[in-house]
């Protein structure tokens, strides 16, 4: 344990250590999501255990390289190298800014190849099917549920954003609601009907269960107990109604997301209004869904097509 100790203390003395704390210390000034400092840390720390006492001209491409080859020796998959390799870019761009260094090696080394894999996104009927009817058996809070796959759907709204909704940030009258996203940026997400007809059924519910645990909470999501509700809880929820209405066990809440996304854009819905519900900072980023939505085009004229078959 004391080893330890006595090895992350050396670590921080290291040139490269100490460039990492303070640039964590930076993140976490700009208000960085604690998942992207929890990974920047992680890998960062890694990178400076393995630069050492090496002072920033002795580390060039070929040691940021080298360092890719250290993980991948120790059997680190080409996506967690290639996250590895772009909290390293961000280190030396932090760096440049802070007048620290002149150049950034890591720029310089390719990022490893990865397979290109599109989730598999439910159609618009099988959405429909897990949503409509009645909540399954295993559906501890049905009404509460019920909402929860509207939103997620209906909104497109990541799973932390979820959990982070409060009843304050619903505007009924403006069928809107106040959206906390990543980087602490928000935005106003509309909502349609089928939001509106959910939250009608479940806010009364939501009242009996804080009275009878007498408690009080912002959160619009709660569990039974009267706490927020969790994105590990959400996570489960959705997994386990998913699958008792027949869909595959692979569905998760990010998967409503894409299925948003992807349906939208095959309705016709113009690509930046997609951005900009999703709360994309990149329009590369909602351009992925052009993607999803091809595919299924190119399923269709298979199947349908007569000099297709």
């Amino acid at each position: 344990m004391r080893s330890d100790r006595d090895s992350e203390s050396r670590r921080a003395d290291t040139t490269a250590g100490k460039a990492v704390a303070d640039f964590l210390r930076h993140l976490r000034e700009r208000n960085a999501s604690l998942h992207t400092i929890k990974a920047y840390k992680q890998d960062l720390t890694l990178f400076a255990a393995y630069a050492g006492s090496r002072g920033w001209k002795q580390i060039d491409h070929i040691a940021v390289r080298g360092f890719l080859s250290q993980l991948y020796e120790n059997g680190l998959s080409k996506t967690s190298m290639a996250r590895a390799l772009a909290a390293v870019r961000s280190l030396y761009r932090w760096l440049a800014r802070e007048g620290v260094v002149e150049q950034n090696p890591a720029k310089l080394v390719a990022t490893p190849k990865l397979p290109k894999k599109l989730p598999r996104v439910p159609t618009i009927e099988e959405i429909n099917s897990m949503i409509d009817g009645t909540m399954p058996e295993i559906a501890a809070f049905a009404e509460r549920d019920r909402l929860m796959l509207e939103l997620l759907y209906g909104c497109g709204i990541r799973n932390s954003e979820l959990t982070g909704i409060n009843l304050d940030d619903i505007r009924v009258s403006a069928e809107a609601i106040l959206i906390r996203g990543k980087g602490k940026k928000e935005r106003y997400v509309p909502f349609g009907d089928s939001v509106k007809s959910a939250l009608a059924v479940y806010l009364p519910e939501r009242q009996k269960v804080l009275q009878e645990s007498r408690k009080q909470s912002s959160a619009l999501l709660i569990n039974c107990r009267g706490g927020r509700l969790t994105t590990r809880s959400v996570g489960r929820i959705v997994k386990k109604i998913a699958v008792a209405k027949g869909l595959s066990s692979d569905v998760h809440p990010h998967t409503l997301r894409h299925a948003f996304g992807t349906h939208m854009l095959e309705e016709g819905a113009d690509l930046r209004a997609i951005q900009e519900l999703l709360g994309h900072e990149r329009l590369a980023t909602t351009q992925r869904y052009t993607h999803l939505s091809m595919k299924h085009v190119l399923q269709v004229y298979d199947q349908t097509h007569p000099r297709a078959k």
